[in-house]
């Protein structure tokens, strides 16, 4: 197997792509759904801890709240990611029966060669719900498969195949597609799309099928390969008894070292199936309370997973690992830059591509100790709250004594016996 149109300067023959959103710019749907000049922007401001030492909310740096309508952001993004060691982005793609949504960024860089980096698409073949605030029966905009969109969404990436700048495998364009398991006949639906590329001056295709909501063998949809998404597909315990929450907490915290190890060390039957690791992951800017989210996700654990990744990856034949990923900030999922860690992420990439083997194992498995003494207790809390109430409430009425003169002058012998008892017995 080979993948062209990705150079490296680096030498390793193992290249990078990292998965991409687009949804950093209004949208006329968005503006409805969510409120006029909502961007992905808009959740990771919100964002709060959940529990003492809790990195909430994720805010950049170097890049800012940046706007992607904006070229030279996205020339700024492809210089950083190049210069460490990122060879590619895969682009998630929002097709609905003809519809295509969060496409301005996507198609600017298709038409902008300035944009030199290489790229290929992941179709997010999902309904997108009110899922971030819990309403998930709601649906905004629904994948309906229509007859014709198995031939219509093919021909929609037509322009983007036959750019120079689209990664292929053994020359074949790669796509990928995030939930296969929804496609109504995924045999017949690929079957199209191949006859359609081979009639169109396309070629074959190279199909990959993401290991998402419980999909673990992409061969049973009739693709070329898989490709891991993790978190999906997590097989280890959440360690949420370890945490003292400030509120009920319904989500699960996960240490990074436990489940990166489990990827490491997962195994598939046959066939083809690419690595991808996170750098950190924490979608409480989208779900607060029900969040899922990762203890030491930070540099150095990243650097030892990648690391380790690129490693067997080489050893396996493969030439590409998959980043989850540039820029999902509501996710707390992201190589760029932010206030906590700097460039720590992209620098940890850097290392593990020029081949730096710094750790052996994972350098910070660490899970915070609850102190339960330090536990919120009712009685306690409720005594607290009262003596603030009665103190506030007391105030108050000597405010209001005071603004009296008479009620004033036939209350104070009153106060000044109170005072000579509290003196005796203080």
């Amino acid at each position: 197997m080979s993948i062209t149109k990705i150079s490296d300067a680096s030498g390793n023959s193992v290249k990078l792509i990292a998965f991409y959103l687009t949804q950093f710019h209004p949208t006329p749907e968005n503006d409805v759904w969510w409120g006029r000049g909502f961007t992905e922007w808009t959740n990771v401001t919100k964002a709060k801890p959940l529990f003492a030492g809790h990195y909430q909310p994720h805010l950049p740096t170097d890049l800012g709240f940046y706007d992607l309508r904006v070229r030279e952001t996205r020339r700024d993004q492809i210089k950083m990611a190049k210069d460490h060691g990122i060879d590619g982005f895969c682009y998630h793609y929002y097709w609905f029966s003809g519809k295509r949504i969060l496409n301005r960024p996507l198609d600017d860089m298709l038409s902008d060669q300035e944009s030199d980096m290489p790229f290929c698409l992941c179709w997010a073949n999902e309904n997108w719900t009110r899922r971030w605030d819990a309403a998930e029966h709601e649906v905004l905009i629904a994948q309906k498969y229509l007859p014709d969109d198995d031939t219509d969404f093919i021909k929609s990436l037509v322009p983007f195949f036959e750019d120079e700048r689209y990664i292929r495998v053994d020359d074949k364009p790669i796509l990928i597609v995030y939930r296969p398991q929804h496609l109504p006949d995924a045999g017949k639906t690929i079957e199209i799309w191949r006859e359609f590329c081979r009639k169109n001056g396309v070629g074959e295709i190279f199909l990959c099928a993401a290991l998402t909501h419980g999909n673990e063998n992409y061969a049973d949809y009739g693709f070329d390969a898989g490709v891991e998404f993790p978190p999906h597909n997590m097989k280890s315990a959440n360690v949420n008894s370890e945490i003292a929450f400030y509120q009920p907490f319904v989500g699960n915290v996960m240490d990074y070292a436990t489940v990166a190890q489990s990827y490491l060390s997962r195994t598939y039957d046959g066939g083809k199936v690419f690595k991808t690791i996170f750098p950190s992951w924490d979608n409480t800017a989208r779900v607060n309370n029900r969040a899922l989210l990762f203890l030491n996700g930070e540099p150095d654990n990243y650097e030892f997973w990648l690391s380790s990744t690129l490693d067997l990856a080489a050893k396996q034949g493969d030439e590409i690992v998959f980043v989850n990923a540039w820029n999902e900030w509501a996710e707390g999922c992201h190589l760029e830059p932010d206030r906590e860690f700097g460039h720590g992420f992209l620098l940890a990439t850097k290392s593990a591509k020029m081949g730096a083997r710094r750790f052996s194992e994972f350098p910070n498995k660490e899970v915070p100790v609850v102190i339960r003494e330090n536990r919120r207790i009712f009685f306690a809390d409720l005594s607290e709250v009262l003596a603030f109430h009665i103190k506030s409430a007391f105030e108050n009425i000597q405010s209001a004594v005071l603004r009296r003169p008479l009620i004033h002058r036939v209350l104070l012998p009153f106060v000044r016996v109170l005072r000579s008892f509290r003196k005796l017995f203080s």
